[in-house]
């Protein structure tokens, strides 16, 4: 159940309109790394965590809800950009922010010809009012949204969410001198990496969380680093040393061709692994069981219910 609060999260405020500047704000309205798409990947996320972890499914609604207010934040912003659009669209364009660093007549028209002609659909389509759409008047399209059913990947995939959209942002504030939005986008920005930090401790709770899924990595094949460039040979720690918590070392491979054909085609290995594979093998069914438990322990007995209600004839 949601319940709509008519303050705003954060008190958005402009100084003047700049539709120029709405048409690059609905990136984060409509578009693909926008506030729209992350509220639905997390509300999507969350129904197939409720079983196995409650606890995340909180974390998921809350952080969904929070990103629906800030969808909320700017929307609002963008329609205070758009004030004088079906009306005195030129003194708009002449009084924004970026027509201070313009010069001549010919850059004026450009800034004009910006904020009507590259997003019509301010002035002819929704009358100066806010659409899910992009910068370019493209749809909200619902494959923005990146939901795998395996809570430790869709947290990744939340991890790097959250790190385009805080880029967005920041990229953002180089377009405008406005301070009261350069408060607004900057508050939305240190959001995304709170949220990332949440999103970060929640997948550490989940132990083991690597590899993603359930199959553990074939180890033949997890070591080696194909070198698929010519010219000098590049190291660094993605492909010498130790790898990172695996305890195991990165394979150098300097000439992929010769070692492929050598292998014949990879089949043919100075070491099988035949004892990792086994205990692969062996830890695939361990796995497999487990999760496989660890769903069913949770999922209650008898008729499915969602939410549990509390009983008003205990009430005092």
């Amino acid at each position: 159940m949601f319940h709509h609060v008519k303050e705003l999260q954060f008190n958005a405020r402009v100084s003047r309109p700049d539709p120029q500047f709405a048409n690059l704000l609905l990136e984060q309205f409509g578009g693909e790394n926008g506030e729209l798409a992350a509220a639905m990947q997390y509300f999507t996320q969350a129904f197939g965590a409720k079983v196995p972890y409650p606890d995340k499914y909180d974390m998921l609604m809350d952080i969904a809800t929070e990103e629906f207010s800030h969808l909320e934040i700017v929307g609002a912003t963008i329609q205070m950009l758009l004030k004088g659009v079906n009306g005195e669209l030129k003194n708009a364009a002449d009084s924004s922010e970026i027509m201070q660093v313009l010069n001549g007549k010919a850059a004026k028209e450009d800034i004009i010809h910006q904020a009507v002609f590259a997003n019509p659909q301010f002035g002819v389509i929704t009358g100066g009012g806010v659409t899910p759409r992009n910068s370019q008047g493209i749809p909200w399209c619902a494959s923005y949204i990146h939901s795998n059913g395996d809570l430790t990947v869709d947290l990744r995939s939340n991890l790097a969410s959250e790190s385009r959209a805080k880029l967005v942002y920041e990229h953002l504030m180089k377009f405008t001198n406005d301070p009261y939005i350069h408060e607004t986008l900057s508050f939305l920005m240190t959001r995304e990496v709170a949220h990332y930090k949440m999103f970060e401790a929640a997948l550490n709770d989940i132990q083991p969380n690597f590899p993603p899924g359930v199959l553990a990595a074939d180890p033949r094949f997890t070591q080696q680093y194909f070198n698929m460039s010519n010219g000098a040979d590049v190291y660094g720690p993605w492909n010498e040393g130790e790898m990172p918590d695996l305890e195991k070392e990165f394979i150098y491979i300097a000439d992929p061709v010769k070692h492929v054909r050598e292998t014949q085609g990879l089949t043919q290995l100075e070491d099988d692994k035949a004892r990792e594979l086994k205990q692969a093998e062996k830890l695939n069914k361990q796995m497999s069981q487990e999760k496989s438990t660890e769903v069913k322990d949770s999922e209650p007995e008898g008729v499915a219910q969602w939410s549990t209600y509390p009983d008003n004839n205990n009430r005092a």
